[in-house]
């Protein structure tokens, strides 16, 4: 399975990108997408940016991923 996250571009150099999600930094390369550039967000798949989202959905989907782990930390449903 492959859960996209969104991740921000904060550097570019040679079409490779430094992309943060919550402060965790990975490189990603930029030669699927045009147009990218820092403070875009973008969905990578093995290692290559593949879509852009507006920062809003991105900012909505990492609100629920955190939710959905704290869920799963705290051991509950939510259903009880």
């Amino acid at each position: 399975m492959c859960l996209a996250i969104p991740s921000k571009i904060t550097q570019i150099k040679n079409n490779m990108a430094t992309i943060d999600v919550d402060g965790v930094k990975r490189k990603a390369s930029l030669l699927l997408l045009e147009n990218a550039g820092i403070g875009d967000y973008v969905i990578v798949h093995a290692g290559f940016a593949i879509h852009k989202i507006d920062e809003a959905a991105a900012l909505e989907t990492l609100k629920l991923l955190k939710e959905a782990v704290a869920l799963v930390e705290g051991g509950g449903s939510g259903r009880e």
